[in-house]
Parts: C-alpha cells; sequence; structure tokens
C-alpha cells in the first residue's frame, strides 16, 4: 500500500535479509535507457537500492555497446522494499532484479508502447513440459548476457532455470563464472541477479558467499531428480519471517519527513 520512498539518515540503506527486509532511500529505474526498457509499469516494482539501478544499466550499457540486443526489466522491489502481497518472497531489500530473456526485435527498434508492457509475456526458453531448452528461444546471445552479469563484482547471486545451469556447464569455455549462476525453481522465462549488500550498509545481511566450485557436479543432477519436482505441500510452506524492527520505522514514515539512522 505504500507508494513514497522514504529515506533514513544521508545514504540508501538495504535493511535485513532478501526475503526479510526493506529498503531506504529507494531510486526508480527510469522506464526507458540505453539497452534497456521497464515492464509492467503498474506492479510498481521499479524501485531499488542505487547500487542496483546502476547495475542494470551498466550491464544494458554492456549489451548495448556489444549490440546483444535491449533487456526488458521485469521486476526490481516497491518504493520501500518489504514482502509484496503476491508474488515474490525476496525482493525487499533492493537488491534483487528480474530480467527476461526475451531479446525483442521491436524493443531493439523503438520504445514499446503502453499496453505492450502491460500484456506481453516473458516466453519460457525450454521446451513446453520438458526440461530441455528451446533453441527458438536460447541462443549463445545469453549467455554471454548471463557471464557479463556474473563477471560484475558488486553480483552475488544469478538464480537461472537448472536447464539452463546444465546447458551452462557443458560448454568449453572458462566456468569461473559459473559458481555465481545457481539453479532455482522457475526462472525458465527471465533470470534473476541478485546484488551483494552495500559495504556501507551495516543493517543489510547478505547470504553465504557462493562455493568456489562451478556447480557442474552432482547437485545439479538433483535438479533433476523426482524429489526436486515434487510440489511443496501448502502446510510445508515457510511462513513470512519477521522484519527487522527498523523497517517498521520505514515503512510507516512520513515520506515528507527525513529521520535520522537513532529514531526509534
Amino acid at each position: 500500500m505504500v507508494k513514497q520512498t522514504v529515506q533514513i539518515g544521508d545514504s540508501a540503506q538495504s535493511i535485513g535479509s532478501y526475503t526479510a527486509g526493506c529498503l531506504s532511500g529507494a531510486v526508480s529505474l527510469p522506464q526507458n535507457g540505453t539497452g534497456y526498457q521497464m515492464m509492467r509499469p503498474t506492479r510498481s516494482r521499479s524501485y531499488g537500492h542505487p547500487d542496483l539501478i546502476r547495475f542494470i544499466e551498466n550491464i544494458a550499457q554492456t549489451t548495448n555497446l556489444q549490440h546483444w540486443g535491449v533487456l526488458l526489466i521485469g521486476d526490481l522491489g516497491q518504493p520501500r522494499g518489504g514482502p509484496t502481497l503476491s508474488g515474490h518472497r525476496s525482493h525487499q531489500t533492493g537488491l534483487d532484479v528480474d530480467i527476461w530473456y526475451l531479446l525483442s526485435q521491436q524493443a531493439a527498434s523503438r520504445n514499446l508502447e503502453f499496453n505492450e508492457r502491460e500484456t506481453w509475456g516473458a516466453p519460457s526458453v525450454l521446451v513446453a513440459k520438458s526440461d530441455a531448452i528451446n533453441d527458438d528461444q536460447w541462443s549463445p546471445t545469453h549467455e554471454k548476457i548471463l557471464e557479463a552479469a556474473a563477471r560484475r563484482p558488486e553480483v552475488d547471486r544469478i538464480f537461472v532455470n537448472a536447464s539452463i545451469k546444465q546447458l551452462l556447464c557443458t560448454r568449453k569455455t572458462s566456468h569461473d563464472w559459473l559458481k555465481k549462476v545457481r539453479p532455482w525453481w522457475g526462472h525458465d522465462d527471465h533470470f534473476h541477479v541478485r546484488l551483494k549488500c552495500p559495504l556501507d550498509n551495516q543493517n543489510c545481511t547478505g547470504q553465504e558467499s557462493p562455493s568456489e566450485r562451478d556447480g557442474c557436479d552432482a547437485s545439479l543432477a538433483w535438479w533433476f531428480s523426482e524429489e526436486a519436482k515434487m510440489p511443496i505441500p501448502a502446510a510445508k510452506k515457510p511462513e513470512p519471517l519477521a522484519l527487522p524492527a527498523l523497517c517498521d520505522v520505514v515503512l510507516k514514515a512520513n515520506n515528507q519527513t527525513k529521520l535520522s539512522p537513532s529514531h526509534p
């Protein structure tokens, strides 16, 4: 229900964890920029930490310079982060962004219309009801974009479908960047980039650093097992996590008020 950003202190702050947190000093990604366009504007999930906005603008400039196409940007976060009423359980601290795999020729030639941004779907890169990669939806350019994103030092993880991870593992190229590319359920129509906690954000809780291994081992095979494909019963789904106390201040603050970090 919160529509406005608010800032506590003198700089933007990601507070709490990716799945239980909030964001102070959020910035909204412009609808259009060099090498990218925002999708689903009415969702109002175009907000992120300034580090995330810079990352998106930088990776999009790279794709533009390399003539890889225009990135279609999905969800970032809400104006003050925090949990959503529906959809993502993460994206709460302004450090997560979804990027579609779709490299549209139309988007490369013009700014998309409002109704196109609202109604287009992100197509899966898998053959329907299978784990096979659809060669009509996937290309070496996608691999180059993933590698460029993974090699950026501010990136912590990139979540992709297990079949995409498996495909990347078969390539006879350098695997040093693959440790950041992690299999996760879904993610067959977009990849999810997660940044590290900014160094000066003392209230931000990061994840354990990814293993130094490339992940092309038995741990990947599990994702194709019956256990991995079995739906999680509703009774076993995790309850929402409690937010840090500081998030209560952020989410309830008047957007006209600039609060100090020590405000109770």
